[in-house]
């Protein structure tokens, strides 16, 4: 069980630490004492007697110590205002105040030995790395804190279409998700990695879709020395110009990468780069191509104790052509870190939606511009999908993009939104089309549109592949969807 305490929501929350090998623990902050705290537990409590109940309170030099409440295993979380006046004058003094809370109940709830209870972190770090924080598994028992995103004037729209779409491709690759899916043509896709029953990564790693017959196939690539390990969270981008397919991060297990693999879908051989400029190890990030160089933003990465991992809200910048990672000078409103978000490119706009950072969870939506490279934040008018991660989504024409599904701290969702970037309305959609079971962990992409007189055709269908339930199971079905269908541009 871990013991937390949040006082500035723009702020991540501040874990308290056990002080030797007692049951009190404490976090000391600076003043000013803020309006409100919210003070919450993360981690298993079945260990602990029936009647365990968890002290908070509240220490200022100078004034007496005051109860802010009690955390026991149905009320797990609550939130503290500062009503009394003698607390109120220090709000705006300087120096340090302490939140500490004390674990009380039967006698059998002991303090572990220091050794033991190393034995028992280091256990229940490796399970943790080793799920990499999948969304199958038990629901979160923490307390999941949502942004609001302020109400408009229009409300969300439901729109029904009975569809026209292809329906379901046969499966052939074995059931995952945090795989990575991308096109390299109008009739071919190409599906790489992943995790699925039992946590296993697969072993059938790659994967060719026809989309004209409707098939899969294994594909077979060679390697100049190895080829690419298993993971998940990884990212996959087709560079339509050299032919080539861009994957970048993931983790395995206690493993994190930050490494470049080139697949040569020509010559179909796989190659490492030894690539220059430093770059995290990172999964669950955003990869997005423009102008030639691969834009990395966000995802998970290891980091010491106490935390087994954190999240990042840096934007890093791969260039093909001279090999190497550079981070740019990046201005305006920037998204707070997070994982398991979307980036869609509509021109030269990425729209960043939703994500997470334990316990953060977000449906906010930002904006950076990489011509200016400034971030802003979209004021969006009306209804906004409910907080998620590890939702898909892929962009259907030169205004609207789409998300489907995603993990909303407890369960697996199976709605679907479109977003209109000139009226920055979002709209639920319903359509016979799309998967019906929730799923986390999917991947949805726009077909290319293929070529007319040797212009671009704009994509005229959407994919959809794979993703779990957050009960055990996952999926390998392959939906396909008519963009006319959708939106009328």
């Amino acid at each position: 069980m871990e013991l937390y305490v949040l006082c500035d929501p723009q702020r991540p929350p501040v874990r308290l630490q056990r002080l030797s090998s007692s049951l009190n623990f404490t976090a000391t902050l600076t003043l000013p004492i803020p309006s409100q705290m919210l003070v919450f537990s993360l981690g298993d409590w079945s260990g602990l007697p029936s009647d365990v109940k968890v002290e908070v309170q509240l220490d200022v030099s100078g004034h007496k110590v005051e109860r802010m409440g009690t955390l026991t295993p149905e009320s797990r979380c609550f939130l503290w205002d500062c009503a009394s006046e003698d607390y109120k004058a220090s709000k705006s003094g300087k120096g340090e105040f302490s939140v500490s809370m004390v674990i009380r109940g039967e006698a059998s709830v002991k303090a572990s030995h220091p050794n033991q209870e190393s034995k028992k972190k280091r256990k229940r770090l490796k399970e943790e790395m080793e799920e990499n924080i999948c969304p199958n598994k038990e629901p979160l028992k923490g307390q999941v804190i949502q942004q609001k995103v302020k109400a408009g004037k229009a409300g969300a729209v439901t729109k029904v279409n009975p569809g026209k779409g292809k329906g379901t491709i046969s499966g052939d690759p074995t059931q995952r998700w945090g795989h990575a899916l991308c096109p390299i043509d109008s009739q071919t896709v190409i599906l790489i990695g992943g995790q699925g029953t039992r946590m296993q990564f697969c072993k059938d790693s790659m994967w060719k879709l026809n989309t004209e017959d409707k098939t899969w196939s294994p594909v077979e690539a060679l390697a100049d020395r190895s080829s690419p390990e298993a993971r998940t969270g990884h990212t996959a981008v087709f560079d339509p110009e050299s032919r080539r397919i861009y994957m970048f991060g993931g983790s395995k297990n206690q493993k994190w990468f930050n490494d470049v693999h080139i697949l040569d879908t020509v010559a179909w051989r796989w190659r490492s780069v030894e690539s220059k400029g430093k770059v995290p190890p990172l999964s669950y990030h955003s990869c997005s191509q423009f102008l030639g160089e691969l834009f990395v933003f966000g995802g998970v990465f290891p980091r010491p104790n106490p935390e087994p991992d954190g999240c990042s809200d840096s934007l890093y910048i791969f260039d093909p052509q001279h090999e190497i990672w550079y981070k740019p000078i990046v201005l305006g409103d920037k998204p707070a870190a997070r994982s398991g978000h979307s980036a869609c490119l509509l021109d030269r706009n990425l729209y960043i939606f939703a994500g997470w950072d334990i316990p953060y969870l977000y449906n906010d939506l930002y904006i950076l511009d990489l011509g200016l490279m400034e971030f802003s934040r979209v004021e969006v008018e009306g209804s906004s999908p409910t907080p998620r991660s590890w939702h898909s989504a892929a962009c259907v024409s030169n205004s609207h993009f789409l998300i489907h599904g995603g993990y909303d701290g407890n369960q697996a969702l199976n709605d679907t939104w479109i977003f209109n970037t000139v009226t920055r309305t979002w709209t639920t959609l319903v359509h016979d089309s799309l998967p019906s079971s929730p799923r986390a962990g999917s991947s949805m992409l726009s077909l290319p549109g293929g070529k007319d007189d040797g212009e671009d055709r704009p994509p005229g269908e959407i994919l959809i592949f794979g993703g779990g339930d957050n009960n055990g199971q996952f999926y390998n079905d392959t939906v396909r969807l008519q963009i006319s269908d959708i939106i009328d541009d």
